[in-house]
């Protein structure tokens, strides 16, 4: 009885945490499903993410508080821009690249040339979903006093300005120096042989028949004028009926 009652108090705490871990469980695989059904809706998750951004700027100059977390979050967001427009395999970095001067195959860099997409170091979905996280979070400490740390916020706009200008160029450079876009275009198509063979008959077929007919009447026309032109230069005309054929003639042996 004694063993019993002692099991039972650890018994229904193993129960209570489980309750609680297969909660916990649930509530991810709801919260992971609900990303996956958003991933392919690119226009409706900025506009939420917007959305929130809005509501976090507005308790901002309303409340004409909490300057320190907003430029914070401006930093990240500036940071996850730059990875953003960065691309996975750095160029300046990359083992295998190939020098200017070797005369081995390279990558294409022309747009006649073999496809390539832009692939970033920080994904689109994981690019939206860090941006309204983070402001999620930051719309949410606003809500306690003891983030809203005094500073003089010109100072604070002034040192964004010149750090994004600076971060920017930089980028730019990049960009120039290695030349390549941040920005995907879409994959070019080809129409395929069967296509493209009826659509080159369909528009030799009118300019065939106008050259078949015009073959056919000058054909008809000069078959029509030889005769005539023959009869009157030579005085010939026709073959007629009087012309004897030769005659074979049989030789028999006597």
């Amino acid at each position: 009885m004694m063993n019993e009652d002692i099991s039972s108090p650890s018994t229904s705490s193993s129960g209570g945490s489980g309750g609680v871990k297969k909660f916990f469980i649930r509530l991810s695989q709801t919260y992971q499903s609900t990303l996956d059904r958003s991933t392919p809706h690119t226009q409706m998750r900025w506009v939420f993410a917007g959305f929130v951004l809005l509501l976090f700027v507005l308790r901002i100059f309303l409340y004409q508080g909490w300057y320190i977390i907003c430029y914070a979050l401006g930093i990240y967001h500036l940071n996850l821009f730059i990875a953003f427009l960065t691309p996975k395999i750095d160029p300046e970095f990359d083992p295998y690249a190939q020098d200017e001067e070797d005369e081995g195959p390279n990558l294409p860099t022309r747009s006649n040339e073999e496809f390539r997409p832009f692939i970033r170091r920080l994904p689109e979905f994981k690019f939206w979903l860090s941006v309204t996280k983070s402001t999620a979070i930051g719309l949410f400490c606003t809500f306690f006093d003891f983030f809203n740390v005094p500073v003089f916020w010109p100072i604070l706009v002034m040192y964004f300005i010149t750090l994004f200008c600076i971060t920017m160029k930089r980028q730019i450079k990049h960009m120039i120096k290695y030349k390549y876009l941040p920005f995907t275009r879409n994959k070019p198509r080809y129409q395929r042989v069967n296509e493209s063979a009826a659509a080159a008959a369909a528009a030799a077929t009118p300019s065939a028949a106008t050259s078949a007919a015009a073959a056919a009447t000058t054909t008809t026309t000069l078959g029509n004028s030889m005769p005539t032109a023959a009869s009157s230069s030579t005085g010939v005309g026709t073959p007629t009926s009087s012309a004897k054929l030769p005659q074979i003639i049989a030789i028999e042996d006597y």
